[in-house]
């Protein structure tokens, strides 16, 4: 049966009421109001159960771009993984339909109470119960409702002895979680398990379910290496955090051009996940992330955080967290003048942030999984009968936990009361049309659709398709093969770099240092040549033949004490040292070497010229270009940079000089 055959398109439906952990809850006919308008629905009880999901390739792996994936400007792989589906070969298709069912169970596992996320586990559960309450108006299965078992997530029972019943959570602790799934599997005799939002207790889950053979369904969790395991009995209708990192860099790095991004995000499971694949991202396209701060669950102060982030001279955030933190972030980096773009996870934006952050979340953009704001009849119809029945909008958890749910009914109604079968049902999902759009589910059983991008402007929240894909240039045409074609082996800083940060204040013009590096440092410094070409300028000379650690020491004292405008390297092996350095103190290095590896490795502040070059000579190129640039290492760079003669002398974007 298709889905377009039996979509509820009804509304209403009894508020089903949270129960405490391990109670159940359910609609029924007898207990729900018939839903108002459209099609009731018949369910088919297994009388057609379909056969194991077919063997189908799907490439690239979730449809990772070519230039974001691993090697891909190296080698081929020899072979990839989880591009086939894992199928279940097991005996379970064989077990009987019990007779005697008086209510089909489904266990519900999340943080519904004493839980720092039970405000996003009641919405998913809300979605849940909706869709349930639904089908049971409608019939459910065959006549017989079906009733969510409720299990609390991180019901912390080791702790019960300290704390009583009402004790905190501890997600650290995961037996708690285990022994729940097991209650679902074996003592309520649930057909099938929906949750969590916790990647910790959905790992474990799955785990479970692999040996009690029993499906697990998510709408909440997008730790990629859940679905990573394997193991066939898991299914989820939300994009997880590889489509969100992939989608999110194409928009910074390629689209926006930005190159020195930050890493901003809570210190759990789900911010240390989840850029894991934006960190990959940013190495591949050439601009690795500059740095990463962390703050507990629970932080209002992200002051520390936010001044470490801007002296690192960062040009845009990401920010990985929930929507109250992520706007604290905003209204603590405008009033420390911090003017980045931002951007952030799906669980980043929403209403809440509009009304936390005000006027300080202008311009903020974060990936998100469907389009809230479009006008679709059924989006419409769902929205008007949640709002009513709870009081609130729907928002992410609630949406895709109520398309998910409506997927497992599906499902179950098609396969009937066996685990196994239903696993199939599920499996053979290929697309999906849910309320929250259409789906994609990859042989992984996991949603790949493109994501949307969220942006705040005039404190409303617009969103547009986005995509990983990069576009190629309009004059290129022909077959992807063509276009690979075209890409060499590896690309190595033929283009050039650049520094996108401010400039700092200037050095006042009578204390105007530069760093002689290199063997016989001192003797070059007290040379005639070399003080005509100083004028009022100071020479710091520091030997490159001593300990490299008291060498780097006085590097280190010159630069940031000292504030030296610029290094002169004297030979190659200081020009390496300084090099790294000067990547830190943000000043320009005149490296006199022939080896050109110097300028090979994408640092903005390194320009080689010939090992010939007297030392007299680099000190003038400098004059040459401080005229125009003043005393700031900043913009003295930039004059390096720009092509311009300078004293004879004019340099690539790379840092090599041109050759006449």
């Amino acid at each position: 049966m298709s889905r377009k055959a039996w979509m509820l398109l009804v509304a209403g439906g009894a508020l089903l009421s949270v129960s405490a952990p391990g109670q159940d809850t359910a609609g029924s006919p007898a207990t729900d109001p018939g839903r108002g308008g459209g099609d009731a629905h018949v369910c088919s009880c297994g009388a057609h159960p379909p056969g194991p999901p077919r063997d189908r390739e799907v490439t690239p792996y979730a449809g990772e771009p070519a230039d974001l994936s691993p090697y891909a400007k190296f080698a081929a792989p020899y072979d990839l993984n989880y591009t086939h589906p894992n199928i279940y070969s097991g005996a379970g298709r064989d077990l009987p339909e019990p007779k005697d069912v008086s209510e089909v169970r489904i266990g519900f596992f999340g943080p519904i109470e004493r839980n720092p996320d039970s405000i996003f586990g009641r919405r998913m559960l809300h979605g849940a119960q909706m869709a349930v309450g639904e089908w049971n108006a409608s019939g459910g299965y065959g006549g017989t409702p079906f009733r969510l078992m409720l299990h609390n997530d991180y019901d912390n029972w080791q702790a019960k002895a300290v704390y009583g019943d009402d004790r905190p959570t501890d997600p650290e602790i995961w037996g708690s979680a285990s022994n729940e799934t097991v209650k679902m599997v074996y003592d309520d005799q649930d057909w099938a398990i929906f949750g969590s939002i916790s990647s910790e207790s959905t790992h474990i889950a799955i785990r479970v379910a692999l040996r009690a053979e029993i499906p697990v369904v998510n709408s909440a969790s997008t730790d990629p290496t859940i679905p990573e395991t394997y193991i066939p009995w898991y299914f989820t209708d939300l994009q997880d955090d590889r489509v969100q990192c992939l989608t999110l860099a194409r928009r910074i790095f390629t689209e926006l051009g930005l190159k020195r991004v930050a890493i901003l995000r809570v210190n759990n499971r789900y911010g240390r996940f989840g850029v894991l694949k934006l960190r990959d991202a940013s190495r591949r396209l050439g601009h690795p992330i500059v740095i990463e701060q962390k703050f507990l669950p629970g932080d209002t102060d992200y002051t520390r955080a936010l001044k470490v982030i801007q002296s690192s001279r960062a040009d845009a955030i990401v920010i990985w967290a929930d929507e109250i933190p992520t706007a604290n972030i905003l209204k603590q980096m405008r009033a420390l003048g911090m003017k980045q773009r931002v951007f952030g996870s799906y669980r980043t934006v929403g209403p809440e942030l509009l009304t936390e952050a005000g006027s300080a979340a202008e311009g903020f953009e974060a990936v998100f999984p469907y389009d809230p704001s479009r006008k679709d009849p059924k989006w419409i119809a769902f929205r008007q009968r949640y709002l009513e029945r709870f009081h609130e909008p729907p928002e992410q958890f609630a949406a895709l936990a109520y398309d998910a749910m409506n997927a497992l009914l599906e499902s179950i109604c098609k396969a009937g009361l066996n685990r196994a079968r239903i696993h199939d049902a599920l499996a053979s999902i290929e697309t999906y049309d849910g309320v929250t759009g259409h789906m994609v589910f990859d042989p992984n059983q996991k949603n790949v659709a493109p994501m949307y991008m969220a942006t705040v402007h005039d404190g409303a929240i617009s969103y547009r398709r986005a995509t990983m894909e990069k576009e190629p240039p309009a004059a290129q045409t022909g077959t992807a093969t063509a276009l690979h074609a075209q890409i060499p082996y590896a690309r190595v800083g033929e283009e050039g770099v650049s520094y996108s940060g401010p400039a700092g204040t200037d050095i006042a013009l009578g204390n105007v240092r530069v760093v002689l590096f290199g063997a016989n440092a001192a003797e070059a410094a007290q040379s005639a040549e070399v003080q005509t070409a100083l004028g009022q300028w100071k020479p710091v000379p520091v030997d490159s033949k001593q300990n490299w650690g008291a060498a780097s020491t006085q590097l280190v004292h010159a630069l940031m004490d000292e504030h030296a405008l610029a290094i002169v390297a004297l030979d190659r092996d200081a020009a390496h040292l300084a090099e790294q350095l000067a990547l830190k103190a943000f000043v320009p290095v005149i490296a006199v070497s022939g080896d050109k590896t110097l300028t090979s490795t994408n640092v903005p502040w390194i320009f080689r010229v010939p090992a010939d070059t007297r030392a007299a000579a680099a000190i003038s190129l400098l004059q040459a270009a401080a005229a125009h640039s003043g005393a700031n290492p900043e913009r003295l760079r930039d004059v390096l940079a720009s092509g311009a003669s300078l004293d004879g002398v004019a340099f690539q974007a790379t840092g090599e000089p041109l050759l006449h």
